[in-house]
């Protein structure tokens, strides 16, 4: 998780230390020029207080969570007028502004999904994938859609992805699977309590998964083989829709979908040639 995110979450933070991140929060741009006890004056705290937040943020020290602020402040990940990404326009938005806005909105969700991607996560849930005979997705809704969409680009190398939940077979499925398929689970909040009892399923059998999820504090995370993770500004109901974590699937997936393809590039590319020239072929009058 981005640092800007936990200090925003401020889990298993005291109310010390929560004053502290809020304060932060509220004053990026100054606090790279202040220090540790500085801050604590500010906040009426103490040295010992902000050294335990900087720790439980994942710091050493203070001046290495400096640096990590210092990073933020001064990036792309935050602006003054960052779009919200519950209600990222107004009703009295004109079209340009509204257009604006959303371009803005799926420009940042790509860029802080990318900052929190693991490379070996991601390169591993990739191998998963390509390995597999056989690929189930087990998502709904809005992600289940997102898989639609990487299901249409695995047909064009020849790979096949199954809908578990379609039919409301989910169950079927599941004790179907063998340790040559993957199961691939697309769910944002991660609190469906089916695929809790799925995963424990696998991983009793030792069929490989790959979860990608906006919770990082879901219990599915440690059933998954591979668990991708990304959290974004949504919330759960108090939104005009999932612009935000429905970029950050389509841009995960389709990274996915390209490391798996990279892995015979030549050869795809090839196929591709071939099934094109058929595909592309018109009958003449006379056939």
């Amino acid at each position: 998780m981005l640092l800007i995110d936990k200090l925003k979450i401020q889990a298993d933070l005291t109310t010390t230390e929560k004053r502290i991140a809020e304060y932060i929060l509220n004053h990026l741009a100054t606090i790279p020029a202040i220090n540790v006890d500085e801050l604590a004056k500010k906040t009426y705290t103490s040295h010992s207080s902000v050294i335990r937040l900087a720790k439980k943020m994942g710091y050493e020290g203070f001046r290495d969570f400096r640096v990590a602020i210092s990073a933020i402040a001064h990036s792309n990940l935050y602006r003054e007028e960052q779009v919200d990404a519950n209600f990222p326009f107004l009703p009295q938005d004109s079209t340009q502004e509204i257009a604006k806005k959303m371009a803005d909105l799926a420009v940042d969700t790509v860029k802080k999904t990318y900052a929190q991607l693991d490379h070996d996560i991601l390169a591993a849930s990739a191998d998963l994938l390509a390995k597999a005979e056989r690929i189930f997705l087990f998502a709904q809704g809005d992600s289940q859609i997102r898989g639609r969409s990487f299901q249409n680009k695995l047909v064009k190398i020849n790979k096949f992805l199954i809908v578990a939940d379609e039919y409301s077979d989910e169950d079927w499925n599941a004790v179907n699977l063998t340790q040559k398929d993957c199961a691939l689970f697309i769910t944002y909040r991660a609190r469906v309590p089916q695929y809790e009892r799925i995963l424990k399923h696998f991983l009793n059998e030792n069929v490989p998964s790959v979860l990608l999820t906006g919770n990082a504090r879901s219990n599915l995370i440690s059933l998954a083989r591979q668990a991708i993770v990304f959290t974004q500004a949504e919330m759960d109901f108090i939104k005009v829709s999932t612009f935000s974590s429905q970029v950050a699937f389509e841009y995960v997936l389709d990274t996915l979908f390209s490391l798996i393809y990279a892995k015979n590039f030549n050869g795809n590319i090839q196929d591709l040639k071939k099934k094109n020239t058929w595909i592309e072929q018109r009958l003449s009058p006379e056939q």
